[in-house]
């Protein structure tokens, strides 16, 4: 996960910030507003760009500043001076989005529009230009993201749980009716949201119509240098490339879930029952590797073991997965990164957790956030961590502007393509393990990798799928429900395992609904991230299958893959994903190549049987 405060990513804090504390006075020189009496020019834009750069960079550093130490240091104190930051952050957002607004019908230069652009877009919930109308819309977004935060369920047998315990329950437990309970409990949390949302919705979409969109949905689709209705044309099309692979992987699962808990429970001609795929919301279905295991799979190493008996403590799992980028001729990490990164859990306070990279000043203080456990896992998302770290160091040099990725599915895609270089092979060579395991053995490897990101694949088209057609007003209040579904049983093949009341708005047990953050992003990264992988296999001359691969060591990759993070936003992302893969389109052939030996393997085992959905 990357946590950067560069303004494009700010907005997603909207609702939360806004409404956290009172107004604090804004201090910064601010950018020159205006007049609507006056014909602006291209110098009037310049002037503009100019004097709003100086203040996005004092703002993000502030902002940075303040979230890290809330972070670290969780305190009411913290949240508050957070809270204040992002207020500040915010406000001066909606003020640069409607004068970049102004800009529409100037004739600007390519590098004026694209950055007034990124302006207008970088409001995730943009609010209308009305002051009663924008309060409102950020006390919608904390009454939201509190409903979703403070949820808990209390069991029949009288044990109040988090979110947390319950998937942890739903990750472990085999008990089809514990599984249901706990499905269905954590979804009585989201009945109340429903009118917020509703609400939210339409004041959006009047601050997206006030900056010229036709509703949020488009606005957001319009954040990819391709006009809005073609990217949502692009995703089915990428959707269409994998879905072959994801059916027989849905049909191999629904029919070892069936031997599992029986066919009366998990019919086979039927999509499968949610709650029993290990996760939530059936997102990911690697939790569930023990009932769909190939027999014979196991690899022959145990990765945890494999560090402990290497003695790889927390810093050195760092230093190992800093030693992959050095090894490709980057830079190593600053020394501030070691003084300033948190590796493990302090015992005397309070922290968030969850692992995240951080650029604090826009050059050289890089860190990242982790509660290290010394676990193979972990070995992997540290390595994914310092793929954000090192994306943001590379475009340090870019106006502000553009430090970001090539589109919001970049960081995530570059983390994760690192991440896909943790091969057997590569843990040979730096010595973790002693011998490769023959290709047999593969299968299982790669059955636990699909369980998570070619499962993910559907689930993270649909959840802005359903949200363009609830912005457009295709999908009413009334049928908020029964069409999350029907998209749920289209993409994923996965059904509500009992009837839902249609005020239950199941979309609002989903953190990214309630808490406004666009989800085609992951989409993105998941496809994105094997192109990658594949692209750089073949700049560093791989000769063997590209599950297999790793670039670890090759400095043709490496120089490959700096000349497109150098670029960060500044180009559209096509010109970026040229650089790297010789096409400006995207190509989920990707995924189908890295995945080819267990689809064979999935075609046999499914022969016979009844699949689709």
């Amino acid at each position: 996960m990357k946590t950067t405060f560069k303004f494009t990513a700010i907005a997603v804090l909207v609702a939360a910030s806004l409404s956290a504390c009172n107004g604090e006075k804004n201090t910064i020189e601010q950018a020159p507003v205006a007049s609507e009496n006056i014909a602006l020019t291209a110098q009037d834009a310049e002037n503009f760009l100019a004097a709003t750069e100086k203040e996005l960079v004092q703002l993000n550093l502030e902002g940075s500043r303040a979230a890290w130490i809330y972070a670290n240091f969780i305190t009411e104190d913290t949240a508050a001076l957070a809270a204040a930051a992002d207020q500040k952050s915010t406000e001066a957002g909606v003020r640069f989005a409607m004068q970049a607004a102004k800009f529409d019908q100037v004739d600007v230069n390519d590098d004026q529009r694209r950055k007034l652009n990124i302006l207008k877009q970088s409001l995730v919930m943009p609010a209308p230009q009305d002051s009663a109308k924008s309060a409102e819309l950020a006390k919608l977004g904390a009454e939201l993201s509190s409903l979703y935060g403070k949820g808990t369920y209390t069991t029949k047998a009288g044990e109040t749980l988090s979110l947390g315990q319950m998937t942890a329950k739903m990750a472990n437990s085999r008990d089809y009716d514990e599984l249901l309970e706990m499905w269905q409990g954590w979804r009585t949390i989201s009945p109340d949201m429903k009118p917020l949302y509703v609400r939210q919705a339409e004041l959006a979409n009047e601050g997206a119509q006030g900056l010229g969109y036709p509703d949020l949905g488009a606005m957001w689709r319009s954040n990819y240098d391709m006009p809005a209705d073609e990217f949502a044309q692009e995703l089915d099309r990428l959707w269409g490339q994998v879905k072959p692979l994801y059916e027989d992987l849905h049909c191999y699962v629904r029919s070892e879930l069936g031997a599992t808990y029986g066919e009366d429970k998990v019919p086979q001609d039927q999509p499968i029952p949610a709650h029993l795929l290990g996760n939530m919301w059936a997102q990911s279905w690697g939790n569930i590797y023990d009932l769909v295991a190939p027999k014979d799979a196991d690899p022959g190493y145990d990765l945890t073991q494999q560090l402990a008996a290497n003695n790889y403590d927390d810093i050195k799992m760092v230093k190992g997965a800093e030693n992959f980028f050095t090894s490709l001729g980057f830079a190593p990490l600053p020394e501030t990164f070691w003084q300033r990164s948190l590796f493990t859990k302090p015992a005397d306070r309070d922290v968030v957790c969850h692992a995240s990279a951080w650029d604090l000043d826009a050059k050289d203080d890089i860190r990242i956030k982790m509660c290290i456990q010394r676990t193979g896992e972990e070995f992997s998302v540290i390595h994914h961590e310092l793929g954000h770290n090192f994306y943001q160091r590379a475009y340090q040099n870019q106006p502000v502007y553009y430090q970001d990725s090539a589109n919001d599915g970049f960081h995530e895609a570059i983390g994760d393509t690192i991440a896909l270089s943790v091969t057997p092979k590569y843990l040979k060579e730096i010595g973790l393990i002693d011998t490769i395991p023959d290709a047999s053995k593969d299968i299982g490897l790669l059955m636990k990798m699909a369980l998570d990101k070619v499962a993910f694949i559907p689930f993270g088209l649909m959840v802005d799928q359903w949200r363009w057609k609830v912005y457009s007003g295709e999908i009413t209040p009334a049928n908020y429900n029964s069409a999350w579904w029907e998209l749920r049983e289209k993409y994923q093949g996965v059904a509500a395992p009992i009837a839902r009341d249609e005020d239950a708005f199941d979309p609002g047990a989903k953190y990214h609904v309630p808490g406004g953050v666009p989800y085609s992003r992951y989409f993105l990264a998941h496809i994105q991230q094997f192109e990658f992988h594949r692209a750089l296999c073949e700049i560093a001359g791989n000769t063997d299958p590209i599950h297999r691969c790793s670039i670890y060591n090759n400095k043709d990759a490496g120089a490959a893959l700096n000349t497109v993070l150098e670029m960060g936003s500044s180009q559209p992302w096509q010109e970026a994903y040229k650089v790297l893969t010789g096409s400006e389109q995207m190509d989920a052939t990707a995924i189908l190549d890295y995945f080819s030996p267990l689809h064979a393997w999935l075609k046999e085992k499914n022969q016979g049987k009844q699949c689709g959905f």
